[in-house]
């Protein structure tokens, strides 16, 4: 049997040998084609870089600054703006994210060689000295780690050398809101040296440093975009005078939200307590279901309006807008307890020259409307509605002068109102009302509008 297998194994040996040779030479032949590849590469420059580093960071001290004791290192700054927002108003805020960019000229990292750069990745920024820019104004910043660190680090052989990178700042704000909500702020963001004073460091704009993005993927919701400026300046500090670099962001805000929110309502609610001069004076349920309406309703808009705004001591725009209204709503329903109280509490005028005269005993009475003077009596409810022309609780002396005034007590009757007082009639009360609420409310929106947008 042990023979049978050994005679098998000696036939199919040849069939099975050129198979596995091909199969090996095959994959060979692939290996190789892979290694072409690599040996087709020229090596030189990667050689020459590897030694250039190496040659360059022999002897250098990352602890030092370039041309320390001879002169200040001078850096030049560029930002490019990748986008700005949201804004917090509560927390007084804003969130940028940017390049952020720093060139300077270090000796120690000049080379002679065929490259004229060499761009590294994050690993070289360790080794070499870099400047130790900070920001003033930031409350919070990351910089960017995926899917590796968003660093760049480029050495040119005259030694200039460039390093950016990508960050996320949440900076303050100080937002002044007394024009709220057509406000204009200016947020500034804030770096200079945490350690090096303006002897060692010298910060400086170059032209055309600061750039900025398509605008439309930005997140400013109730703001618009509307420029940029940067300045420079020096701040004295007991630790010594430090450059101060600020770029300043002008946003104005949109008031499209609030004017659905907060002012339409105002005045809607305003517009609609005005309703009761023209309801029955009688009519005491529905003209101060009304008026308590309007006031609650008021009150509940002045309180959503300070809601997304942080408790500061002064005044805004809205809540003086705000504010009038509320005195309007509420002025609309004390008019009619005015009105009601005076009317109800007035008193029938009686003149002895008409008083009525008793008739003598045993005389006959008929009948007669001409015993009392009805213009003398006082109608609770008053029907105003019907004839506001007449008079009928406080009769004028009779003639042309007195009917041109407006008579409602006893002193135009006994002629005090030859003295140059108009008198005012109480059951016109509403009808002046119809008049003067809206006319004062237009005239206080004319000055309002044109006092905050125009001035």
């Amino acid at each position: 049997m042990s023979g049978t297998v050994l005679l098998l194994c000696l036939a199919l040996g040849p069939a099975l040998r050129p198979a596995r040779c091909e199969s090996t030479e095959e994959y060979d032949y692939d290996y190789l084609s892979i290694n072409k590849t690599w040996v087709l590469t020229p090596k030189t420059q990667e050689t020459d870089a590897t030694q250039i580093l190496n040659s360059l960071l022999k002897n250098y001290d990352n602890k030092l600054r370039p041309d320390i004791g001879i002169k200040p290192t001078f850096i030049d700054v560029d930002i490019y703006v990748n986008s700005i927002g949201p804004v917090s108003v509560i927390q007084m805020e804003y969130t940028i994210d940017i390049f952020f960019a720093q060139t300077w000229y270090d000796r120690r990292l000049r080379f002679n060689s065929t490259l004229k750069a060499l761009t590294l990745n994050t690993n070289m920024v360790s080794r070499i000295w870099i400047p130790d820019t900070f920001f003033r104004n930031s409350k919070r910043a990351d910089s960017h780690w995926i899917t590796t660190p968003n660093q760049l680090l480029r050495i040119w052989n005259d030694g200039k050398v460039l390093y950016t990178l990508r960050l996320t700042i949440e900076a303050e704000c100080l937002l002044q809101l007394q024009n709220f909500p057509m406000d204009t702020h200016s947020c500034p963001l804030v770096f200079s040296s945490y350690g090096y004073p303006r002897e060692e460091i010298v910060y400086r704009w170059r032209r055309y440093s600061i750039e900025v993005s398509d605008q439309r993927t930005w997140r400013l919701y109730q703001f618009d975009f509307t420029g940029l400026r940067n300045t420079s300046e020096v701040l004295r500090t007991g630790a010594g005078e430090y450059m101060v670099m600020t770029v300043s962001f002008d946003l104005s805000r949109r008031m499209g939200y609030f004017a659905i929110q907060t002012y339409i309502p105002c005045i809607l609610t305003v517009v609609l307590s005005w309703v009761s001069f023209w309801i029955k004076r009688d009519s005491t349920p529905a003209r101060t279901s009304l008026g308590i309406t309007t006031v609650l309703t008021m009150t509940t808009l002045s309180t959503i309006s300070r809601k997304h705004l942080p408790r500061v001591s002064y005044i805004t725009a809205m809540d003086l807008f705000v504010s009038v209204c509320f005195i309007f709503v509420f002025a609309a329903l004390m008019e009619y307890a005015t009105l009601n109280y005076l009317v109800g509490n007035k008193k029938p005028l009686e003149h002895n020259s008409r008083k009525a005269r008793l008739p003598p005993a045993g005389a006959q009475v008929m009948p007669s409307f001409t015993a009392i003077n009805i213009n003398n009596i006082m109608h609770w409810p008053p029907e105003i509605e019907d004839d506001e022309d007449e008079d009928p609780g406080s009769p004028c002396l009779e003639g042309k002068e007195c009917e041109r005034f407006f008579c409602c007590i006893e002193d135009c009757q006994t002629g005090m109102w030859r003295e140059g007082r108009v008198r005012i009639h109480i059951s016109r009360l509403d009808s002046y009302s119809r008049v003067f609420f809206p006319t004062a409310f237009l005239l206080f929106n004319i000055v309002y509008w044109i006092a905050y947008l125009y001035l």
